[in-house]
């Protein structure tokens, strides 16, 4: 049986109707969630402990991909671009924040993949000299440059201490170290410490920014990602 003319027209406005409220609601939960691109120099350091730390941060209005390459600097830099067009190619979706994760340490191109960055509209959760540095700040301040292997001692003994277990080892890649650093350490400190630390430098050459992190930044916006909605 058809449709005579004026019913054809009434099923047209009740689907236009449809259609215009589906995109609405689509529109509604876009606007209500932040996905965040983080891609890290590491495969397993920086990786584990961000997947820790949205694990344990629960939130309806955040979405995460969390990359981590082998690669440092300007290379990773690099990377994170082809990764975002592949990703939002492949999903139909673009990302709200994506953030480069690396550290300075013997790399002559840190201040160009910095630069780099900014100029794709990324954002560098640089630390320098090492990623280390941000776990240590959880229990003091430290406003002298130091090794990697320094900040290691210096995280061991202070982990020993706190622990009252003087066999505990530092292990790069450790999936624990978030819960440690949330079990014996004050992340608030870390936070406050490193934002002492920025408050020490002026100009752009970052490579003598020691030390110095911005991880406490890509944190932040983990933990509170409800605060970029609201920036939208």
């Amino acid at each position: 049986m058809g449709y005579s003319r004026k019913e054809e027209i009434a099923k047209l406005r009740r689907e236009r109707k449809e259609a215009k409220a589906a995109k609405k609601r689509k529109e509604n939960i876009r606007e209500k969630l932040v996905r965040f691109l983080i891609v890290c120099e590491g495969t397993k350091t920086e990786p584990h402990y961000f997947e820790a730390l949205i694990n344990n941060c629960i939130s309806a209005v955040r979405e995460v991909t969390i990359e981590g390459e082998g690669r440092a600097t300007v290379a990773l830099v690099d990377r994170t671009q082809e990764i975002k067009v592949e990703l939002e190619r492949k999903n139909a979706m673009t990302f709200d924040r994506v953030w480069v994760v690396f550290d300075k340490d013997d790399f002559e191109d840190f201040n160009e993949a910095i630069k780099k960055a900014h100029k794709l509209g990324f954002h560098s959760a640089w630390t320098n000299e090492a990623f280390e540095l941000w776990y240590y700040l959880h229990f003091e301040y430290l406003d002298t440059g130091i090794s990697r292997s320094a900040y290691i001692e210096k995280l061991e003994e202070v982990f020993r201490n706190r622990m009252g277990d003087e066999t505990f080892k530092y292990r790069k890649g450790n999936p624990d170290i978030y819960s440690l650093l949330q079990q014996y350490g004050r992340e608030d400190l870390a936070k406050r410490f490193a934002q002492q630390l920025r408050a020490l430098y002026t100009g752009i050459d970052y490579a003598t920014h020691k030390p110095c992190t911005m991880v406490d930044k890509l944190v932040e916006e983990l933990e509170h990602p409800e605060l970029l909605l609201i920036k939208k």
